[in-house]
């Protein structure tokens, strides 16, 4: 199965494999990572591999999309993730985006989740797709709403977390 999913002028898109191991232990242990997004006690570079395993390749042989991991493509070095999950709360797929910290700030998130609203709407004829973030996250809502994303609301989690909810149509 071909893994590359997608170039922008200055990333590349692709499935992430348990090759990825040394970039999810650092992405998941950023300060931002676990303010934002939450612990997922990935202690060891096994634990990554195993979270690539048992998470990341699940979500896409569950629902043929996922989180995608974004490199630069003039050097190739992975810088975050972007994508699209299908979370149990909600009925339509949401974009969800992590980048490393020295990479915040430069317009490579934009450019990926523009990148993942294409591919939401090309390759996955998906028409309608929510983000969340929470309340103090406020460059992630300043990210969805120059996307294009609308705030609809709020959304509770299984883990009963309150989320600003946005939405987006795709026609």
């Amino acid at each position: 199965m071909n893994i590359m999913l997608s170039e922008t002028p200055n990333l590349t898109i692709r499935r992430f494999t348990t090759n990825d191991g040394a970039f999810i232990f650092e992405l998941l242990n950023t300060p931002t990572w676990i303010e934002f997004i939450g612990d997922r006690d990935i202690k060891t570079r096994e634990d990554a591999v195993g979270y690539i395993k048992n998470v990341l390749l699940a979500i896409y042989e569950k629902n043929s999309f996922g989180p995608w991991l974004i490199s630069l493509k003039e050097t190739n070095k992975p810088i975050g993730l972007c994508g699209l999950f299908q979370r149990e709360y909600l009925d339509k797929p949401d974009l969800g985006f992590a980048f490393l910290p020295g990479f915040a700030g430069c317009g490579f998130a934009y450019e990926a989740s523009l990148a993942a609203l294409a591919l939401a709407k090309n390759k996955y004829a998906i028409n309608e797709l929510y983000a969340t973030t929470t309340d103090t996250n406020i460059r992630s809502q300043r990210l969805l709403e120059r996307c294009g994303f609308t705030r609809t609301g709020v959304v509770t989690t299984t883990e009963g977390e309150t989320l600003l909810l946005y939405t987006l149509g795709l026609q």
